[in-house]
């Protein structure tokens, strides 16, 4: 053996060596587990082989590949040990102890994610394969009736037919599944789930408080559209509520229809549809939440189809898309207040992207921007709809100042006397929790928070020069408000809301189905997400959030950066999720990314025409 062999050799091993810390330290094992000589033995293996793979690959840009992983995989070693971090060193005190094992769980972590992602990013660089694999060269009905009954003599000629129906029908028959999946959770959930969230609406429906729109006001004008048109037709409140119900249903299952149609187009073979379809119809999740009265589902849905109609406007301008474009768009600005945000971050790389076809997208950009304003503002004021107060959206800053109190900070005598004038300190310290902010926005709303309001500039004065001498406090504050969106280990229970809540409204829970079978699926079907592995995975906001970036880190390598503008409405949205979320893991917050997952996985493999 050669001196190149031995010293490639040695560094694999030193390589392994690392990565086996880190994963100890990750895994929360003692040095003398035997399952360290796996780790080390099977990274080992893994880089010689992914190595060897990336020398014979045939990817034409090699070095933007290796420039892109090592970026990421950095990134999300630091972002993996700012949440865990604190567990690698829990029995050291020694300050260069700490130092020397978190560097090297840090460079572990981060040889290990480098070399998987460029072996995953140097897979779907293989166009080749990749096309063969997923696209379809026949979406011909007598092709692909002919293709049928060719690689399927086995089955009996109904089964043939049906398949000829799902080739041809394939977004129809979407929906139809979703539909009939989601069905005994409409049945058994009648007339829909609501939360306080959904009370609150329903009362604005009925009259009893006056319209807000700390819940989008448009989303409560729908409830009542339907609710109304149910009274009228059957004169009972559970028929009426369930007509909304339905229909959100029914929105949901054509917004994934239109997806499903949009793969359709781009020739992705019928059985990749077929099995997304079923990640929609079966997880759970999607069920519960279809009946489950919140304006997130909806606006989950509005997101997808948004993104959808810019990926089909890649291959034409038709009136139908343009129409689901607009659509799609205001319900983006107004089914909930961080999308009208995230929409204007959208707008000028919207208008930058369409610049050659402006006859037709510059007018309908426009008329949505102008609707959008006429009905948050004149609109809504005429109709004297009460605004969220000004401590909804300082979430975050009001964290991290409290933060800043609770651990006994020094501060001066002004900057006390300016947060008393707001909020009493004798509770703070009971009631501040770290994961969840409206116990602190409660606290200011108790206190004086008009005063708040008529001294903004020198509450951000107060927050800057916190910042500056507590930047630790803040870091940590931050961390602790917003993790569950993008650390991949943050396992939350999704979906697990029943029934209507405690109410007088006379509405209640009644169940069309039920049984201790139906019970049991249910509660069973809900629980898996926190027992199975890798099915768990899709249970997790954090690892939907790196998914949406090694998405992205795919445009670049592929050097299809057009395609940026299909990830930016959900990024400028996580982004407002980052600014100004109230609790820590709220899986609704992200259900759009959740829904929309697989447009990320499948556009950033699309081939896009010239």
């Amino acid at each position: 053996m050669n001196a190149m062999p031995k010293r490639r050799l040695i560094f694999k091993a030193v390589q392994g060596f690392f990565t086996t810390w880190a994963l100890m330290k990750a895994s929360r094992m003692e040095p003398g587990n035997i399952l360290t000589l796996l780790f080390f033995t099977l990274s080992f293996i893994f880089y010689l082989y992914a190595d060897d793979k990336f020398s014979k690959s045939a990817c034409k840009n090699k070095r933007q590949l290796v420039r892109v992983s090592l970026i990421t995989a950095m990134l999300f070693t630091i972002l993996y040990m700012a949440v865990d971090y604190p567990h690698y060193i829990e029995t050291l005190t020694n300050p260069l102890f700490r130092l020397g094992i978190l560097f090297s769980v840090f460079l572990g972590f981060t040889i290990l994610f480098y070399y998987l992602l460029r072996l995953l990013y140097s897979l779907i660089e293989d166009t080749v394969s990749l096309h063969s694999f997923i696209f379809t060269d026949c979406y011909d009905n007598a092709d692909l009736q002919a293709s049928s009954a060719c690689r399927f003599q086995f089955l009996s000629k109904c089964k043939d037919r049906l398949l000829a129906f799902y080739i041809k029908h394939t977004a129809l028959c979407a929906f139809l599944l979703c539909m009939l999946c989601w069905m005994p959770y409409f049945l058994y959930q009648y007339p829909g789930i609501m939360t306080p969230d959904s009370l609150n609406q329903f009362e604005q429906v009925l009259g009893v408080i006056p319209y807000s729109n700390h819940h989008p006001f448009m989303h409560t004008l729908l409830i009542k559209l339907l609710y109304t048109i149910g009274l009228k037709i059957t004169g009972s409140m559970l028929i009426a509520l369930s007509f909304y119900t339905f229909f959100q249903m029914c929105m949901l299952s054509l917004c994934i229809s239109y997806f499903i149609g949009t793969l359709k187009q781009y020739r992705i073979r019928p059985v990749i549809c077929f099995i997304i379809t079923l990640f929609y119809a079966l997880v759970p999740y999607h069920a519960v939440f279809s009946v489950t009265i919140w304006k997130d589902i909806l606006f989950a849905a509005a997101v997808l189809g948004f993104s959808c109609a810019l990926l089909r406007l890649f291959k034409k301008t038709g009136i139908f898309d343009l129409c689901v474009f607009g659509i799609c768009a205001l319900a983006l600005c107004l089914f909930r207040s961080n999308g009208w945000y995230a929409f204007l971050l959208c707008f000028p790389f919207l208008l930058f992207h369409f610049r050659k076809r402006k006859k037709c997208m510059l007018p309908l950009l426009c008329a949505v921007l102008f609707t959008a304003v006429i009905i948050k503002y004149p609109v809504m004021n005429r109709l004297h709809v009460v605004q969220p107060d000004l401590v909804e959206s300082l979430s975050i800053p009001v964290q991290q100042v409290t933060a800043v109190i609770c651990h006994d900070r020094e501060l001066t005598a002004e900057e006390r006397t300016l947060i008393e004038q707001v909020v009493d300190l004798t509770y703070i310290k009971d009631l501040y929790d770290p994961y969840f902010a409206d116990n602190i926005k409660e606290l200011v709303r108790a206190g004086n928070q008009d005063y708040l309001a008529a001294h903004k500039g020198e509450f951000f004065k107060l927050w800057a020069s916190l910042l500056l001498r507590y930047p630790g406090d803040y870091l940590t504050a931050y961390i602790h408000q917003t993790y569950g969106y993008w650390y991949p280990d943050s396992f939350y229970l999704v979906a697990e809301a029943e029934g209507v809540s405690a109410t007088s409204l006379g509405v209640s829970h009644t169940p069309l189905i039920g049984g201790p079978l139906v019970v049991k699926a249910k509660e069973i079907s809900i629980k898996l997400g926190g027992m199975l592995p890798l099915y768990g995975t899709l249970w997790s906001m954090g690892v939907v959030c790196w998914v949406l970036v090694f998405c992205i880190g795919c445009t670049f390598i592929r050097k299809e950066r057009r395609k940026l503008i299909l990830y930016l409405p959900s990024v400028t949205l996580l982004l407002t999720v980052l600014i100004a979320t109230p609790v820590a893991t709220e899986f609704r917050y992200v259900y759009f990314m959740v829904l929309s997952l697989p447009f990320y996985l499948m556009s950033a493999v699309l081939m896009l025409p010239e």
